[in-house]
């Protein structure tokens, strides 16, 4: 019986490892640390005159705890990434300027990441717990991918320099109020 069990452990073991081996390289966001232009790898996209992408977005996963057919409790886990096997820039168009207007897109994904957590720390245990989990999750995704856009749009992608300026301020403004929620390393 334990040989079973010692198998089925070292069998699980291998496999998450050998997995966690071909995932692609991921960054974790962090106050501490800002991109840099090394942290681009993908190839450019020579057919826009896009000179940066980069591609941030959260995982979230959660674990519902039953007793005798009833949900108890459950845990979550959200986190935010940059990845760059997706993110790509232009080195002859590339400044400073733009790569903080790149930074602030992770930024607003950390952001909308800690309003998550908040809403998760308040949600209450019930029969439904998945179903409003997973409600939680879909409206939060549109939600940042809303303000991303809007992001974008209001800064005319890095061009106003005051502009961006202002939305600077104001991600770090909402990230300090939801300082709680932030992400640890």
């Amino acid at each position: 019986m334990w040989q079973n069990r010692i198998f089925v452990f070292i069998f699980f073991s291998c496999s998450f490892f050998c997995f966690s081996q071909i995932e692609k390289p991921t960054i974790l966001w962090n106050d501490s640390i800002k991109l840099s232009w090394n942290d681009f790898k993908d190839q450019p996209d020579l057919n826009t005159d896009v000179v940066a992408i980069t591609a941030s977005g959260m995982t979230f996963q959660y674990s519902i705890k039953k007793s005798n057919n009833q949900i108890v409790g459950f845990t979550s886990k959200v986190v935010t990434l940059f990845y760059p096997d997706k993110s790509w820039y232009k080195p002859e168009r590339a400044t400073a300027h733009i790569l903080s207007h790149e930074q602030l897109h992770f930024d607003i994904t950390e952001l909308y990441v800690r309003k998550f957590r908040k809403q998760i720390s308040q949600i209450i245990v019930s029969e439904n717990l998945a179903e409003n989990l997973d409600s939680l999750h879909l409206q939060i995704q549109k939600d940042l991918k809303n303000r991303q856009n809007l992001y974008d749009t209001e800064t005319d992608y890095s061009r106003h320099v005051e502009t961006q300026a202002k939305w600077q301020e104001q991600i770090g403004m909402e990230l300090s109020n939801l300082s709680n929620f932030k992400s640890s390393k």
